[in-house]
């Protein structure tokens, strides 16, 4: 097995991780929203991560499939920003501009609590990743002390 395959691992769960929060930052950023491009109120978006693909021709997966092992995990991608298309709350408000006829006025489906839940599990799996990346580099470091003592 490579060295680094942790190391790549976890940034790509970083760079998934910082997405997800500049996403949820934009969610919190447009939540009195009203009125889009698209049309209506501001719809909540979510990043869908998924796992990123194992080369199969590589060493690791060749030895797992051998050996009847789980391939080791390599990582995460994005591969969209979807949009939540649950509706917002109706507020009844008959002077605003984007009222409709019977005076409501869809406000958008950004819930701020449960964006700070994500916002907070984002930052965690984020620091997660940061200690993976902190302990290989210290085990490559003790390896190659160990290599160097000769």
């Amino acid at each position: 097995m490579g060295m680094f395959l942790g190391i790549d691992a976890a940034a790509s769960g970083l760079t998934a991780e910082r997405l997800r929060m500049d996403v949820i930052s934009n969610n919190l950023a447009n939540i009195n929203t009203t009125r889009t491009e698209e049309g209506g109120a501001y719809k909540r978006k979510y990043v869908v991560f998924k796992p990123r693909e194992a080369d199969p021709t590589s060493f690791e997966s060749v030895l797992s499939r051998i050996t009847n092992r789980p391939t080791p995990g390599t990582g995460v991608r994005a591969v969209a920003i979807e949009a939540d298309q649950s509706e917002g709350i109706m507020v009844y408000d008959p002077g605003h501009p984007d009222a409709n006829a019977d005076g409501y006025v869809e406000k958008s489906n950004v819930n701020v609590v449960a964006e700070m839940v994500d916002m907070i599990t984002a930052s965690r799996a984020y620091e997660a990743n940061t200690t993976v990346i902190n302990a290989a580099k210290s085990m490559i470091t003790k390896a190659l002390e160990i290599g160097g003592n000769r």
